[in-house]
């Protein structure tokens, strides 16, 4: 690989890994409050998020890298990458809804949205590059997971 894949690998991995990484920043104690929460059946441990998401958005941008080196039409690779950005910001912006401003039953729509948007995401990269739709897979089982964690959590919460 030239070095400027490697570049462009660099930046879509670290990219991304820095949205998430602000997320959480910015949605405070996440850990604290997480673990304040009176816990539902299937309630994963909270330091498995630590080691669980770094992981998520490793495969997110190592996804995009494919489809940026992937020949394809121009107006096929924007809409790739709208897509991209749009999950990436409703990745962001449930953190900070469901920690951050408190409101459970509101994230549930945020991860709803997220939840169809991956999905479309994955059909749709999958016409491009079947690898980058396929390291998308384990993102949307994870967030399917975090869907019915946050719809139990409003519940008895």
């Amino acid at each position: 690989m030239n070095k400027k894949r490697w570049l462009i690998l660099l930046a879509a991995v670290v990219g991304t890994e820095l949205v998430g990484s602000l997320s959480g920043l910015l949605a405070g104690d996440i850990r604290g409050m997480y673990e304040s929460f009176n816990q539902i059946p299937l309630s994963p441990p909270g330091s498995l998020f630590g080691i669980v998401w770094p992981i998520l958005y490793f495969l997110m941008g190592l996804s995009l890298f494919l489809i940026i080196i992937t020949p394809a039409k121009r107006s096929t690779k924007m809409f790739a990458y709208g897509i991209y950005g749009l999950q990436l910001l409703l990745n962001f912006t449930w953190s900070l809804v469901f920690f951050g401003g408190d409101q459970m039953f509101l994230a549930i729509f945020n991860i709803l949205a997220l939840d169809l948007l991956v999905l479309c995401q994955i059909i749709y990269y999958r016409r491009i590059s079947k690898w980058a739709a396929y390291l998308l897979v384990p993102y949307l089982v994870w967030i399917l997971f975090a869907t019915y964690l946050n719809i139990g959590f409003a519940l008895v919460n």
